[in-house]
């Protein structure tokens, strides 16, 4: 079987939509990853230097604040504080909403699943403070840009992106004979957290060709990268511990330490055939199914080392192979696919969350996707959401997914459509007899609307 453009839109794409037609073939769909960021544009999110900017702010009060602690001005600037931290969640809950239109009224889908894809496998997120609010502009900034691009380039964004070096540990990584540590600075101190997880979730896998002492070595060639809230990223040598590392056999630094022996040792991880390998699987898993084809494992992993990491020709191969279009095994949508999903098939106007306000978006999206399995910006670890059907359909999150389906569309659509054409709509020939019935069979339309995004049908991708 080749490419089907409905199946394409369900299973690469965002889900069908009433006003935005399915590319006709995979080299359209391709294209659309060339140009213009349409969405970003006109569903725009701060990127990560806004971040950095609040961060700086929040500092200069709580300095200002220790100062006149217990007075009246104190007080004040107290309050500027907590309402800095409110705009700052004011904002991660509007740039949710922006995410959810993106998928809803985008005419590049593809673009969409594959910076949540990447989200995904280069997971990071805040701590504490106005870093917790960080993974949207940081998926803005360092990985939408570059997910068409060669893999090492993502790849270096990525790792050399603030909140990833905040969120594992890396900022305060010091090498243990390093200038810094000399001055017996307390708190600071070798941390492996950040090479471990290059190691063994970024780029060679769990099963990759590297040993415990790999990753000590790598951690002290990462020594040196940091951040602050002016420059952002930033690499100093006095963090750096001297002398060479050794990883898989190869041998880097050695004179003055400079943050292009880090880029030179990430470039060479992302050509590496294990990285090719663990890849291509993560690709075949994340969109086709839980248990792929090994021949489309095999097709990905060779087109990524023929073009050193070119993932825009690997995601060509993904769309060309026949075993991309299987039936058999379909993904569960996660909630954000299925809710996103939904949204797209009503056509929710951007005015309707607006109408909504915060609140709404929070009572009526983001909470129903907390019930559903999935928290917004709060992973269980650094491996990102689970990706077997089995840990997203368990009793709670279907009967979340029934309610949501049954109760919010209707406010967040003014005029339903029928039932009977929502059918076609939501899933053209992928409807089944037993849905259609529902939904011709439906006492309301908001009832005939939620059994038809309730079903087996739009559940699976």
């Amino acid at each position: 079987m080749r490419f089907d453009p409905v199946l394409a839109d369900i299973r690469f794409g965002c889900g069908l939509s009433p006003r935005i037609p399915p590319a006709p073939g995979a080299a359209e769909m391709l294209a659309s990853l060339d140009g213009p960021d349409a969405a970003a544009a006109q569903f725009p999110i701060a990127g990560f230097a806004d971040i950095l900017s609040r961060m700086e702010a929040r500092q200069a009060l709580r300095k200002s604040r220790k100062k006149v602690r217990g007075t009246p001005e104190g007080e004040t600037l107290a309050d500027e504080i907590r309402q800095l931290d409110k705009a700052g969640g004011a904002d991660q809950l509007l740039w949710f909403g922006q995410h959810l239109m993106r998928r809803t009224w985008t005419h590049q889908p593809l673009r969409e699943r594959l910076s949540f894809f990447w989200a995904d496998h280069f997971t990071a997120t805040g701590k504490a403070g106005v870093i917790n609010r960080g993974t949207s502009p940081y998926i803005e900034t360092a990985l939408r840009p570059n997910i068409s691009g060669l893999f090492e380039d993502l790849l270096i964004a990525a790792i050399q992106q603030p909140l990833m070096l905040h969120y594992l540990d890396q900022a305060n990584s010091v090498g243990p004979d390093s200038a810094f540590a000399q001055k017996r600075k307390k708190g600071f101190g070798l941390n492996e957290n950040l090479a471990r997880e290059v190691l063994e979730l970024h780029t060679l896998g769990a099963d990759g060709p590297y040993t415990q002492r790999d990753v000590k070595e790598l951690a002290e060639l990462f020594t040196g990268m940091t951040m602050n809230t002016k420059a952002g990223f930033v690499f100093r040598k006095d963090f750096a511990q001297p002398g060479a590392e050794t990883v898989l056999g190869r041998s880097y630094g050695g004179g003055s330490a400079t943050v292009q022996d880090v880029q030179a040792v990430l470039r060479d991880l992302a050509r590496h055939p294990a990285t090719a390998r663990n890849i291509a699987r993560k690709l075949a898993v994340h969109f086709v199914s839980d248990s792929p084809d090994p021949a489309l494992i095999d097709a990905l992993a060779s087109r990524y080392l023929e073009t050193g990491g070119n993932l825009r020709a690997v995601y060509g191969t993904l769309l060309d192979h026949p075993a991309s279009w299987e039936e058999g095994g379909a993904n569960v949508k996660r909630p954000l696919d299925f809710i996103g999903s939904a949204l797209r098939a009503l056509a929710v106007a951007p005015d309707q969350l607006r109408k909504i306000k915060l609140g709404g978006v929070s009572r009526h999206l983001l909470q129903p996707l907390g019930l559903m399995g999935q928290i917004w910006e709060k992973p269980d670890g650094p491996d990102g959401l689970p990706e077997g059907d089995a840990d997203w359909i368990t009793p709670q999150s279907l009967a979340a997914r029934l309610q949501w389906a049954v109760t919010v569309p209707q406010l967040l659509h003014p005029a339903l459509p029928d039932p009977r054409e929502f059918v076609r709509i939501a899933l053209a020939d992928r409807s089944t007899p037993a849905v259609r019935f529902a939904a011709e069979a439906a006492e309301s339309r908001w009832d005939g609307i939620g059994l038809v995004l309730a079903s087996p049908a739009f559940q699976r991708m």
